[in-house]
């Protein structure tokens, strides 16, 4: 079954965060994601990320930008150009394996279904073999 995507309204965009890591976890993993972000790409500059929910029960992030972006994965080897849906698709990905490994197996378990959920969405993108060596 193919895994869809919506973007989350205006209107519900401050409840994102809480809703799917909690009111102590959220500024961390904004931050995580703003960072990772950062990291990853040399001319990433900041801006507003859309934020969007998967019919499979996952989400992502990914930032507004019409250009694409050049991606540096140093623990690989990776480096490529991709689109900025594709870099919020590569960031998330990234963030939510790093959570994977937190002290809380509640919060552990939640995050790695949420990894794998998104990977799923990934497998259908039209950048998905980018995406799969960029987080390899």
């Amino acid at each position: 079954m193919k895994v869809t995507y919506t973007e989350v309204p205006a209107s519900e965009r401050l409840a994102f965060f809480p809703k799917l890591f909690g009111t102590r976890m959220m500024m961390a993993a904004e931050a995580m994601v703003y960072d990772r972000a950062s990291e990853l790409s040399i001319n990433y500059r900041g801006g507003l990320w859309s934020f969007y929910t998967l019919s499979n029960g996952g989400f992502y992030m990914a930032p507004q930008s019409p250009e694409r972006l050049a991606v540096l994965v140093r623990s690989n080897d990776f480096e490529c150009e991709v689109s900025a849906d594709a870099f919020g698709l590569i960031v998330s990905l990234f963030v939510l394996g790093a959570l994977c490994w937190i002290e809380q197996e509640e919060l552990r378990e939640k995050f790695a279904t949420h990894f794998y959920q998104l990977r799923d969405f990934a497998l259908e993108h039209e950048e998905a073999s980018v995406i799969l060596r960029a987080i390899d």
